[in-house]
């Protein structure tokens, strides 16, 4: 870590100093400068001050202002980039979620690594200037799959996530035991940059209201980082939510948005916090998007004027999002209101820095806000990134997903009387097949049916290797099919992302309950998990002189597309695909995430500089239901998200 390499620069140099001037007594002397560096971390202290309503920051009066980012959303490549832009509004900190699954894929196994480098991002806050909020969960919402709780936890289907379930319990005690001590180091008082940590997050909002859960995640904050640091929570400003959030020993802060009343919303705070600074841990920039739904702003001016309502009333705020980010791969989540809304792939949220990081206008009137309070640093805040249209790129297709079968899931497929779940196969993520075969002879059209959430989340109907149509959670139950008695079935089913927020968090995936044939219910089926990242994060399909394209005329049903494309200058770019209807794509066998045109607002993928290369690149598409008659995509140099 970088302050460890400091501390012994420091000493080396007090050292060699010392020696040169009085070379008697050099162990008396080494003990006197380590006493007197490691006094000077001693020094720091950032404590709440409850006689003054303040925090304290070496024991002077301090208020923060700070912005939310997530790591996890940008490529590591571009950390600096955005916390610079952050530092130069004004921002005197940095509110970081960690996610759980993000860095626990599977039971015992961490990956700490490239992207996931946890302790990389946190040494560039460190060298930029900016104190740290940390909020580790083990829930975080964001909005992100299942809140950040692996989806390995829904193996036992019997847990109670969010609560002093034991089975829960244990699996939290175990992440904590790895992920705590990595940040004590980094706690202010012990010369880091961490200012407080949060405990669990806005679970008022939850419907458990488990005050034993909390105490234990309150044992488990102070057994590994101690008594000193300030330790929070954050509910909406709702009595419910701050009653069931809020516990004794834990600070207590609110969130809402620039449409609430602030003096409203900090008068009910103090009902529970009585004294201490007032603090918006989550004040909203901006919103997320749902697809099929339009896409969300905010106006700079609610937002600026909101701001600074808060700022004149003393109180500390963090702004969520500064900086949204994009849902890459399949990470994003969803939430349930009536029925399943999965949230996309951008994760702009219409924030003061755009999903590419590029400032807006929204960022300068946030800015010119912040000046009035405090200073901020002088120089213009850094340009946009570059954005590069490189124009059209057209595609052959590869084959249907289903010819593909030996590739992507090369073991025997699991039989099984009734269908399983994502969850039994141990594949979290991405798409299965179900294949049956007809029972009888169907020569009339007859509906293949489930209850109205019995497909999580959505699936994918072939009959004899022909498309049929899709059945959708809450929204398309049926679909009339027809075939001949031994015709196969093929049932692809895609995870859309969990429920992130409310009481549904434990979202089992696949075919949840039984598919009925008219009145009958289809069994014995063969189940394929389908390990699509492996093969084309290595490369396939390899499209030499001798690869054979698929010279089939159909373009419905799930089905591979690919193609290169030729690059002099790297940089960002956005993906259009606006004839096509949804799918997945791949560029360079970096999982770019979900599109979904036909159903919007967004358009246009993001595409970070760093996955690209300087001559060849390729990109590969996996289109779900319908490919348009001339397979081509483009790269242009602007979003369109609604």
């Amino acid at each position: 870590m970088k302050r460890s390499s400091d501390f012994y620069t420091r000493t080396r140099t007090h050292l060699t100093l010392t020696f040169s001037v009085a070379p008697m007594g050099p162990l008396l002397l080494c003990l006197l400068i380590l006493v007197s560096v490691y006094g000077q971390a001693c020094s720091k202290s950032f404590s709440i001050d409850y006689n003054k309503n303040c925090f304290r920051k070496d024991g002077q009066c301090f208020r923060y202002i700070s912005g939310s980012i997530h790591y996890f959303r940008i490529p590591a490549d571009y950390w600096r980039d955005r916390l610079l832009k952050m530092y130069m509004t004004g921002l005197n900190a940095v509110q970081v979620y960690i996610p759980w699954n993000f860095h626990e894929p599977l039971p015992g196994l961490y990956d700490f690594n490239g992207d996931r480098d946890l302790s990389r991002f946190l040494d560039l806050t460190d060298e930029l200037g900016l104190l740290v909020i940390i909020r580790p969960g083990p829930y975080i919402c964001a909005e992100w799959d299942m809140g950040g709780l692996p989806a390995w936890l829904l193996n036992n289907k019997d847990i109670a996530l969010r609560t002093s379930d034991p089975d829960y319990l244990n699996a939290v005690d175990s992440w904590f035991s790895v992920l705590l001590p990595k940040l004590r180091s980094r706690l202010y008082s012990n010369g880091g940059n961490i200012i407080s940590v949060q405990v669990e997050n806005e679970y008022g909002s939850f419907m458990a209201c488990d005050y034993s859960y909390l105490r234990h995640l309150l044992h488990l904050f102070r057994l590994y980082l101690g008594d000193e640091v300030v330790l929070f929570t954050t509910d909406g400003n709702t009595e419910r939510e701050l009653q069931c959030g809020s516990l004794q020993d834990l600070y207590t802060t609110v969130d809402f948005g620039p449409g609430d009343n602030a003096t409203k919303a900090f008068k009910l705070l103090r009902k529970y916090q009585p004294k201490g600074p007032l603090v918006n841990s989550e004040y909203y920039t901006g919103w997320l998007d749902y697809w099929g739904e339009k896409h969300s702003t905010t106006s700079k001016e609610l937002v600026s004027q909101g701001l600074k309502n808060i700022l004149e009333m003393g109180a500390s705020v963090n702004m969520y999002m500064f900086e949204g980010g994009t849902n890459f791969g399949y990470w994003n989540g969803a939430d349930f209101k009536k029925i399943y809304k999965p949230i996309t792939t951008s994760y702009d949220y219409d924030a003061p820095l755009s999903e590419a990081g590029d400032p807006t206008e929204k960022l300068n009137a946030i800015r010119n806000v912040i000046s009035q309070f405090q200073p901020v640093p002088q120089g213009p805040v850094p340009p946009p990134t570059q954005k590069i249209d490189y124009g059209f790129v057209s595609l052959n297709k590869v084959g249907s997903l289903l010819d593909y079968l030996d590739v992507f899931s090369p073991e025997f497929p699991t039989e099984t009387r009734y269908p399983i779940t994502f969850e039994d196969l141990k594949q979290y993520f991405g798409f299965v097949l179900y294949r049956t075969q007809l029972p009888r002879d169907v020569p009339i059209t007859t509906p293949l049916s489930s209850v109205s959430n019995g497909v999580h989340d959505r699936a994918y109907i072939s009959v004899d290797g022909l498309f049929n149509g899709v059945l959708e959670r809450d929204r398309v139950s049926k679909i009339l099919v027809a075939g001949k008695a031994g015709d196969w079935l093929d049932v692809l089913v895609e995870n859309m992302g969990r429920i992130n927020f409310g009481s549904c968090v434990n979202d089992l995936k696949g075919l949840v309950s039984n598919l009925t044939l008219g009145v009958d219910i289809l069994t014995d089926w063969l189940v394929y998990p389908l390990n699509l990242e492996g093969p084309i994060s290595e490369g396939w399909p390899q499209m030499g002189n001798n690869f054979i394209f698929s010279n089939t005329e159909a373009n419905t049903g799930p089905s591979f597309y690919s193609g290169t494309f030729q690059i002099t200058t790297q940089g960002d770019t956005f993906l259009s695909l606006p004839q096509w209807t949804k799918g997945q794509v791949w560029i360079n066998g970096f999982n770019v995430g979900r599109y979904w045109p036909a159903r919007g607002p967004q358009i246009t993928l993001y595409v970070p500089g760093n996955i690209l290369r300087l001559g060849e690149n390729t990109v590969t598409l996996l289109e779900l239901e319908q490919a348009p008659e001339l397979s081509m995509v483009r790269f242009i140099d602007r979003p369109v998200l609604g």
